[in-house]
Formats: C-alpha cells, sequence, structure tokens
C-alpha cells in the first residue's frame, strides 16, 4: 500500500514538473529561436596545435592554447571509431542530432535523483557545447544544444561531425582529441591503437580527471573493460573479442614534462610566425614550421656555454651572471643553426636582442676596407705612442692591450696581435666614413652616423666602443662574408611553413648579395687565420683551417669571439647584463674565455663534417719573401734572421716590386773581381 501511494506521488511530481518544464521550455523556444544560430555561424572547426621542426624533420616543440592534433576519420581503423560512438552515442547514426528516448531516460533519472547527473546528450550536442557554448549544467543551456546540434546535423555529414568530435573532446593532461590522447597515453598515432588501447581512451572522454590511467590507473582499466563490454553489447565486438581486450595489460607511455627545447629559437620563430600569421593561426591553426636550427648543434653550443661561463652572482630580478650568446649561421645561406640567448633563465634574447661593444672584433670592417683599397698584409705601420686629434679637438692616445708597443709590423701583424694603435692609423687613414659604409654593407646596422654621440670617430672603429653597440646575430654574419667570397647572405631561420593539410604559406630561399671581391675576402680569412694559429685567439684553435677574430672591451665588460670555417661561422658573446668589469675570484675573464668557448662548441658542431679549406680564388701572387720590417721583397740571396723573413699573399698588381734595403750587398760586393 505504501509502495503503491508513493508511486502515485511520484507520478504526480513528475506531471508537474515536466508541466512547468514544458511551460517554461516553450516560452524559452520561442524567444530564443528568433535569435538561433544561423547556417552561417555553424563552424565546427576547431584549433589545432602547431609544430616546429629543425633542419633534420626533428621536432624542436609544438605550441597551441590547446594540444589538439588533427587527425582525418578515414585514417583511423574501425574499432577506434567504434569505441567512441559505443561509449558516448550508441545511436549516433540513426538521429538528426538529438535522441529523444535517451534525453527523457535521463530527465526520469534527473527528477528522481534531483540532480543533473543525467545529460542525454548525444555526440553532436556535446560537439555543440564543447565548441559554441559552456560547461554550465542548466536546463537553458540543453534547449541551447538542441538548436545548435539540429544546426550542426544540417550543415554537415555525419562522419564530419564525428570527425570534429574526435579532434575536440578533452583527456586532461594538456590533450585534447584522439590523436593527441593516443600520443600522450601510449606513445603513438591514433591510427596504430589497439582495440583495448582505443577503449580505454574511449572510456576517459566522460570524466578525465577520474578515469585517466596515469592518475587511477585501476579504475581506468575497469572503465575500459565497461567500454568493451558496451562494444559487445551493441554488436561491435563478439563477446570472446571484448574479453580478449580485457586481459591485455595496460602499458602506457613514459610521462613526459613539457620540456622546450631551444627555447630562445622557438621565441624567436614564434614571433616572427605572430607579426605574419596572427596569434590564433600559430596557437591554433596547426601550422607546420621547418626551421633552419640544427639540434645537434644547438645542444653543443648550449652546453659549451654553460661549461665556459663563470657564475658570479644573480641580478636583482634572479638571473644568474654573467650571461652569454652563441650564434652560428651557415655562410653560403644564412641558415641559422644555433640560436643560444643566455643561460635559459630568461626571455631576454641576448643573441639578437642584446646591442654591446664588439672590442676588437670590429677591426675586420678597417682591415677588410683596406685591403680592398690596396692596403697589402705586408704593409708597414709603426706601433708607438700615438696622438690623434678628435674632432672635438680633444687628444686620444690609443694604448695596446699588453701596454706596450712594437715598432714597425705588417697589416698581418697588427691583425693577429690585435693592435690598437695600429687599427687607429688604419681607420684615420682610409676614413670612418669608409668603415661605416663597408661595416654596412656586410650586415651591421647599428652604426649612429649622426648626432653628438656617433661612431665616425676613430675609437669607435677602431676598438668597438660604438654608440649602441652590435648583436651577435649579425657580428656573425658579417664575419660570413668573408667566410663566404664576399657575398653577404641574409640570416633566416624558416625554410618552409605549411597548414594543417599540407598547403605551403611560405617559402624561403637565401637572399644573397656579393658586397666584397674574393680576393679582399682571402686575403682577411689568411690573416684571421694567423689570429687563431699565432696570435691573440690560439685558444680557438679547432685543429682544422678556421679564421676568427678575439674582442674585448677595453674594461673587460665584453668578451667575443667570431670565427669561421669554410661550412659554419659562429660568435661567442659574454658580459653581465648590466656592463661592469669582469673580473671573478681575482682573475679578469675576456675574449680568450670566449675563444675556448667557441672551440669547445665548434669542434662538437663539426664533429661529422669533413675537414675542407676556404677556397682559393683567381687574381692572387703567393710564396712572395717579404721583409717583415720594410714589407718589400727579400731576394734568396739574402741573410736576414729567418723571423724577419715571410712568405706572402698578395692581390695581383699590389705585390712589392722593391727589394728591402736590409738586403742590398756590402759596396765591394759589387767590383768586378768579386763577381
Amino acid at each position: 500500500m505504501a509502495k503503491s501511494k508513493n508511486r502515485r506521488t511520484y507520478i504526480y511530481v513528475l506531471v508537474i514538473v515536466g508541466s512547468i518544464l514544458l511551460g517554461s521550455s516553450f516560452g524559452f523556444l520561442t524567444a530564443y529561436l528568433k535569435s538561433a544560430p544561423t547556417l552561417d555561424q555553424v563552424n565546427i572547426r576547431q584549433d589545432f596545435t602547431t609544430y616546429i621542426y629543425d633542419i633534420n624533420g626533428r621536432l624542436i616543440t609544438d605550441l597551441y592554447r590547446e594540444n589538439r592534433v588533427p587527425v582525418d576519420i578515414t585514417e583511423l581503423p574501425d574499432h577506434v571509431i567504434n569505441a567512441v560512438v559505443a561509449i558516448e552515442d550508441d545511436q549516433f547514426y540513426n538521429h538528426h542530432g538529438i535522441n529523444f528516448i535517451a534525453f527523457g531516460r535521463a530527465i526520469l533519472v534527473n527528477l528522481r535523483d534531483w540532480s543533473f547527473s543525467q545529460g542525454g546528450g548525444t555526440i553532436t550536442m556535446q560537439l555543440a557545447r564543447n565548441v559554441f557554448l559552456t560547461q554550465k549544467k542548466t536546463i537553458m543551456r540543453k534547449l541551447e544544444e538542441f538548436l545548435w546540434a539540429v544546426q550542426i546535423e544540417r550543415k554537415y555529414s555525419k562522419d564530419e561531425i564525428l570527425e570534429a568530435y574526435l579532434n575536440e573532446f578533452y583527456l586532461n593532461h594538456g590533450a585534447y582529441g584522439i590523436e593527441a590522447g593516443a600520443q600522450t597515453f601510449f606513445g603513438k598515432p591514433a591510427k596504430d591503437l589497439t582495440l583495448s588501447e582505443a577503449a580505454l581512451i574511449a572510456g576517459v572522454i566522460r570524466w578525465p580527471a577520474r578515469y585517466s590511467p596515469f592518475v587511477n590507473p585501476d579504475i581506468a582499466i575497469d572503465r575500459r573493460n565497461f567500454v568493451l563490454s558496451r562494444m559487445a553489447e551493441v554488436g561491435f565486438l563478439t563477446p570472446e573479442e571484448a574479453e580478449q581486450a580485457k586481459a591485455e595489460p595496460l602499458v602506457l607511455a613514459e610521462r613526459k614534462e613539457r620540456v622546450v627545447q631551444a627555447r630562445y629559437f622557438v621565441d624567436y620563430v614564434t614571433q616572427y610566425l605572430i607579426d605574419r600569421y596572427g596569434e590564433a593561426a600559430v596557437f591554433g591553426g596547426g601550422l607546420r614550421v621547418y626551421t633552419t636550427l640544427d639540434l645537434n648543434m644547438q645542444k653543443a653550443a648550449e652546453e659549451a656555454l654553460l661549461a665556459g661561463l663563470p657564475v658570479s652572482s644573480q641580478s636583482s630580478d634572479g638571473i644568474t651572471q654573467p650571461q652569454g650568446a652563441i650564434i652560428a649561421l651557415v655562410p653560403q645561406t644564412g641558415e641559422i643553426r644555433v640560436m643560444v640567448g643566455g643561460r635559459g633563465e630568461d626571455r631576454f634574447n641576448r643573441s639578437v636582442q642584446a646591442l654591446r661593444s664588439p672590442g676588437s672584433a670590429i677591426k675586420i670592417f678597417p682591415y677588410t676596407a683596406a685591403i680592398d683599397k690596396g692596403i697589402t698584409p705586408a704593409h708597414i705601420y709603426v706601433d708607438e705612442p700615438t696622438e690623434f686629434v678628435m674632432a672635438n679637438g680633444d687628444v686620444w692616445s690609443p694604448q695596446n692591450y699588453y701596454g706596450d708597443f712594437s715598432g714597425e709590423v705588417t697589416v698581418r701583424e697588427a691583425v693577429e696581435m690585435s693592435l690598437n694603435v695600429i687599427a687607429a692609423k688604419v681607420v684615420d687613414e682610409i676614413g670612418p666614413q669608409t668603415v661605416i659604409d663597408y661595416g654596412k654593407k656586410m650586415g651591421i646596422t647599428t652604426f649612429v652616423e649622426q648626432g653628438r654621440a656617433n661612431d665616425l670617430g676613430l675609437a669607435p672603429l677602431a676598438l668597438g666602443g660604438m654608440t649602441l653597440g652590435v648583436s651577435p646575430l649579425e657580428l656573425a654574419s658579417a664575419y660570413g662574408v668573408l667566410a663566404n667570397q664576399g657575398i653577404r647572405a641574409e640570416p633566416f631561420a624558416i625554410l618552409r611553413v605549411t597548414d594543417s593539410y599540407g598547403n605551403i604559406l611560405e617559402e624561403n630561399q637565401p637572399k644573397r648579395e656579393v658586397v666584397l671581391s674574393e680576393q679582399t675576402c682571402y686575403i682577411m680569412t689568411d690573416m684571421l687565420r694567423g689570429v687563431i694559429e699565432r696570435g691573440t685567439g690560439k685558444n680557438a684553435n679547432i685543429g682544422r683551417p678556421a679564421a676568427g677574430k678575439t674582442g674585448t672591451h677595453q674594461d673587460y665588460r665584453d668578451a667575443w669571439f667570431v670565427g669561421y670555417t669554410p661550412d659554419l661561422v659562429s660568435a661567442v658573446w659574454f658580459g653581465e647584463d648590466s656592463p661592469k668589469r669582469m673580473v671573478y675570484q681575482g682573475a679578469r675573464y675576456g675574449s680568450w674565455n670566449a675563444a675556448t668557448i667557441w672551440k669547445t662548441f665548434m669542434k662538437e658542431a663539426l664533429r661529422n663534417t669533413p675537414i675542407s679549406d676556404f677556397p682559393k680564388p683567381s687574381g692572387l701572387v703567393e710564396g712572395i719573401l717579404i721583409d717583415t720590417k720594410t714589407g718589400l721583397l727579400v731576394p734568396d740571396d739574402c741573410t736576414l734572421p729567418q723571423d724577419e723573413v715571410r712568405s706572402e699573399i698578395f692581390i695581383k698588381g699590389t705585390e712589392p716590386t722593391e727589394y728591402s734595403p736590409r738586403c742590398t750587398k756590402p759596396w765591394w760586393q759589387s767590383l768586378p773581381f768579386m763577381r
């Protein structure tokens, strides 16, 4: 009797509540239909993850607001699709967006339990909610789902809807969609999922936090088995197939923390992509970005920099000091192979954003201009105390690094020993504007030519005390002109960009321009080889043909080594972010430390690259013996000390024609009877 009374009460409640719901729903529908979504508003395309690859096709990183990898439904095996349909909407192919039987059943359960635990939503309704609506459980939102679902079904085929859904649902751990889920949980593409694995992923959809196999593996297995049983109930499997799949052990992929490789390079590329395509395309457009970076070289550079930098202190913002940077390019193309912008503790990219004094590394510009205008490696300058009168009337007396003077020296010796006095004399002789013009031709954009503070002076162009400074990227690119026989190749980082369907959006080719003669570049390279073999850059000797130049700010605030082989040009810089004298534990740090870092990096970066020499152009004259104190010819029978005679190379037409007076025979040897 009591049971019958309770049943009648339950029915009365249902009728009353149903009437209220029906009335309110009708009123809502009347109002809402006026603003219902149109077919044009219905767009089920989702955001997809963008991938960035290195020169060898290795994945560097991915960019996304939601980690979603697009998958084509035609590429998925039936058991993957069936697992999702069986557990989420087994009548998917039989309704037009709304399953009224399932929805009515859900209403009864919710009324019985006074809750919204049952949704009765179809796959189409879930897609509408995920793409267009909120997750809030209200009657009004459910009615909105109806309207959107109907419009979706009007506009798209069942396979299109299901494909969108398979790419949309959230599976926890940052994974959206079946493909990202397969990679996250099993380390494989969705097309390779086994039946057991597909059932597990399908089971996670309903409650990702609870059913995650990483969080609750036992509960995840129970849920997987339920999905398999459901697949058998609806006819997708035989009971035997379901039981066999249930018996498979759960083997998950190793859960990896997200690590961004080559962070500074990624930031550099990402900003370019945002500027060109917009944030929506970069973080949701599923772009494929093929870059010039070499991850192996990048790793070698990062390790070399960290191993070579001292640790002094932390700045006020917690950044370890000193900081450093390495940039490496292919001189023939300008392709950026390496970009290290610091220790990895911040997002300030010192390889491209930091403008610092190049020190003596700037000397390639006055010497290149000098060689190009007919001055030879054998040309003699006198290294001695010298006073230069500046434009403002001030007197400047440059000092050499070691504080002494060498007397008569050749240009080659001045380059190898990085003599400041000689560099100043060369700038003074050919003119500051000429030096700047050559620097600009070779790729430097930061020269200041106007204003009270400018670079049209001897000190900035001979010693590197520029008004603004120069970035490692630009300085490496300028040295690359010498390595590439006078052809400047503009640096670039991206080879190709495609959309998620493989359509090419951009494809970049090297941009090259001839700015110097081959002969001038070869002469400069030959002198810069001497810097490594005998001069200030001996710490940079890598056991193969290489050329380069040291650079140290006079107050030890910046340290550089920029060098190259026929295959690779790279620049190393380090210093304090807030420039100050680099003296740590009583030791001064300068270009010799930078040269050591450069050596460590280059040896590893070129480990698998065959040794080659710099190509020698025509138009040169070599093997000419000269007197290093006069720059003039030395006859075969001259008895000068061996260290004062050198075999020199010249651009044809610039070689000396006179013999050194130090080799003139005594007067008596000219007598007839002495012949």
